[in-house]
């Protein structure tokens, strides 16, 4: 596979979908030791050179993707996709200057709708109902 961007449709769960460099702002060449991979089940950072750093987050733990592209990364095609994930080591994810970021942003959120179905899970927000009147006085118990 080349360090170029490449999308690959292929229906095997482990198969890359997507595969990029971390390119810098200046003409926007891929010259960094940052590679994002993107499966149907998972997205991987590689970073570093001679100490390797790998971070995974499997799809099905993506919440909510968000496109943002500077002035100078639009002149170079470029854009940043952040991805917010229910993952505890990293809770957001950032493709920071890759090409086709918008291509990337909507495969990323229809992939993990599509996980989240496959494996049946159900992404919710805690909104502090656990807040519990055990004694029915109407002051939640926590801050009494």
């Amino acid at each position: 596979m080349s360090d170029n961007s490449n999308f690959i449709h292929n229906d095997n769960d482990n198969a890359i979908v997507y595969s990029e460099r971390k390119r810098i702002l200046f003409l926007g060449l891929p010259w960094t030791f940052t590679k994002y991979i993107i499966t149907p089940e998972y997205i991987t950072i590689r970073q570093g050179l001679f100490n390797r750093v790998e971070d995974d987050c499997y799809m099905y733990k993506v919440s909510d993707v968000k496109l943002t592209a500077s002035l100078l990364e639009r002149i170079c095609g470029l854009g940043t996709v952040i991805c917010y994930t229910g993952d505890i080591t990293t809770p957001e994810l950032r493709l920071t200057h890759i090409k086709r970021s918008k291509e990337i942003k909507a495969y990323l959120l229809k992939q993990s709708e599509t996980a989240r179905l496959r494996r049946r899970t159900l992404n919710t927000v805690d909104i502090g109902a656990h807040n519990d009147d055990l004694d029915h006085n109407g002051i939640p118990d926590s801050i009494e």
